[in-house]
C-alpha cells in the first residue's frame, strides 16, 4: 500500500466520528441549541461502549450501552438547560469537561486492551442485497 493511500484510510478512519458529531451539533444548532458538551458525551459513550463489549464480548451490547450512556448525558444536559434554566454554555462546556475527565479516569485501565476480532461475516442480511 502506498504512502498516500495509507494517508487517504488513516484520515477516513479518524475523520469519520467527528463527522458524525459535526452532523449532530449542525442539527442543534439549526433548532436554537448551542450543545458544547457533544465531545464529553462522545468520549463517554465510548468508553462505556468499549467496557462493556471488553467484559462482555458482544458488539451489540457494547453499542446499546455506549448508545445509552449518550442518551443519558443529552438528557443531563436536557434538565439543566431547559428544567433548570441553565446557560447552555456553562452547561455544556461542564458536560464536556465531565466527560474528558471521567471518561479518562474510566479508560485509564483499559490502557492496552484489545477487542476480540470481529467476525468477516459483515452486517447480518446485507450480504444478499
Amino acid at each position: 500500500m502506498s504512502i498516500a493511500a495509507s494517508i487517504i484510510a488513516s484520515t477516513l478512519n479518524a475523520g469519520t466520528p467527528l463527522l458524525i458529531a459535526a452532523a449532530g451539533i449542525v442539527i442543534h444548532e439549526k433548532s436554537g441549541v448551542l450543545n458544547l458538551g457533544i465531545e464529553g458525551i462522545m468520549l463517554m459513550g465510548a468508553v462505556t461502549g468499549f467496557t462493556v463489549t471488553l467484559s462482555t464480548g458482544s458488539f451489540a451490547l457494547g453499542f446499546l450501552a455506549g448508545a445509552g450512556v449518550g442518551i443519558l448525558l443529552g438528557l443531563l444536559f436536557a434538565f439543566f438547560t431547559l428544567g433548570m434554566h441553565a446557560n447552555q454554555y456553562a452547561a455544556g462546556l461542564a458536560l464536556s469537561l465531565f466527560g474528558a475527565g471521567l471518561s479518562a479516569f474510566i479508560g485509564k485501565p483499559l490502557q492496552g486492551q484489545a477487542l476480540a476480532e470481529r467476525s468477516v461475516s459483515g452486517i447480518p442480511g446485507l450480504g444478499n442485497i
